[in-house]
């Protein structure tokens, strides 16, 4: 009760002072697939988004499922809702169907994303009064069904987040038939709301060109980058481990095997440990090529960690690594696991064209390499064999990141965003 009184005053003051500056007090509704405890890049964004925004007098709401990613590691729920205060924002939990496989089928994984934003449209007919700009992050697209409603049937400010082109991404790793009714439909739906949305975040440049041709959508388009708290994610004052280290999701853009084979042939001259920081839907299919290679003792599953233990275990590695696999429709993607690599100092060494080539090389602090064991065997050869050189892209990466893709400075911009004509209150 205490905590509830102390918020609602938090509140009261942001109001306050929102209003002695003639400011309106915007109220916003955030929707995401994913959020904490869950452990995603998406779910560390958006919570980091909410918070700095309340910080600065936004009235922010978030609504997800219950906790469900990565599959399999949470209890399912039956509860239809759930609300509680967290940091400042309020936090609505909706039912949706939980996989409980750790790599659910098509069916499975279509009715956890198209469930909940089906229950979020209902729930927001119930609570048209307690926001005024509803927010929906994408991927997956379904999200964006609330968003649909409220703007075309209540007038609702609504802004369209982009991180991934989800659809050409399902059919590049074999989700999705190219040229199929499913795949025509889902194409259709995002430009409807492409075009009905008041503005368009996306994650990178690259992405922003991709995402669509028509000048009219292109106009609505702002760079809002993925970004990492520097104030959390920074370099501490430990001894390094001979170890490198993957920390995100184990899923299927990622070219771990190679990264595997690469650590094997590493091994011949040094002494490493390879931590795997996560879980996902190839996390057993990689336990078995390590248990086929013989080499248990060297490639470490750490499982999911508490988000606060990342950190320390990012500043004690050498190197960090994050393969995308070598697929057109993937190069415009900046993995979050970059930024929280440069903010702890550590360089780090990516696959893949485009967008993650063009941050190692602005930055200072990443090498790539090709998609082969041998390519990454031997870019970590010779980032091992040079240890000055590799604090020295460490402190490239922690400066790159402090001076361009800080969350708090880049909420600061959404805010703005949130605050321009076309997000009035209608």
């Amino acid at each position: 009760m205490i905590q509830a009184i102390h918020i609602k005053s938090k509140a009261s003051i942001r109001e306050n002072n929102a209003k002695n500056e003639g400011e309106y007090m915007k109220r916003v509704l955030i929707v995401s697939q994913h959020f904490p405890p869950e452990r995603s890049g998406c779910a560390s964004r958006i919570h980091d988004m909410a918070v700095h925004l309340s910080s600065m007098g936004i009235d922010v709401s978030v609504i997800s499922p219950h906790p469900t990613f990565p599959y399999g590691e949470f209890r399912r729920t039956w509860t239809p809702s759930t609300t509680q205060s967290i940091e400042g924002i309020t936090l609505v939990n909706l039912w949706s169907m939980q996989p409980t496989s750790k790599d659910p089928g098509f069916i499975s994984r279509t009715l956890y994303f198209l469930i909940f934003p089906l229950h979020v449209a209902v729930w927001t007919l119930f609570h048209l009064r307690t926001f005024d700009v509803i927010i929906t992050s994408d991927p997956p697209i379904f999200t964006h069904i609330p968003g649909i409603i409220m703007k075309k049937l209540f007038k609702k400010s609504w802004i369209i987040e982009v991180r991934d082109l989800w659809i050409d991404a399902s059919i590049s790793l074999g989700f999705l038939k190219k040229g199929s009714l499913y795949e025509k439909m889902a194409r259709k739906f995002v430009n409807i709301c492409l075009r009905n949305a008041d503005q368009i975040g996306v994650t990178t440049h690259e992405l922003g060109k991709r995402l669509s041709h028509d000048e009219a959508i292109q106009k609505k388009i702002v760079w809002l980058p993925n970004g990492v708290d520097t104030e959390r994610f920074h370099p501490f004052n430990n001894a390094k481990k001979d170890q490198i280290i993957y920390a995100g999701n184990v899923g299927h853009a990622q070219d771990l095997e190679k990264v595997i084979l690469a650590i094997k042939e590493v091994n011949k001259k040094f002494s490493l440990r390879f931590n795997i920081v996560g879980d996902g839907d190839i996390n057993e299919r990689l336990k078995d090529l390590v248990k086929s290679e013989g080499i248990e003792d060297v490639v470490i599953f750490t499982g999911v960690i508490a988000r606060e233990k990342i950190p320390m275990m990012l500043s004690e590695s050498l190197i960090g690594v994050a393969p995308l696999k070598k697929l057109e429709t993937l190069e415009y993607a900046a993995p979050t696991k970059v930024y929280e690599y440069m903010a702890c100092g550590i360089p780090f060494l990516g696959c893949g064209n485009g967008e993650i080539a063009n941050i190692a090389q602005e930055s200072g602090a990443g090498v790539i390499a090709d998609n082969t064991p041998n390519s990454i065997a031997y870019a970590l050869q010779d980032l091992l064999n040079d240890p000055q050189k590799m604090e020295v892209m460490g402190q490239h990466g922690r400066e790159y990141v402090q001076k361009y893709y800080d969350r708090r400075a880049i909420a600061a911009k959404l805010k703005e965003n949130i605050r321009r004509d076309v997000c009035k209150v209608t």
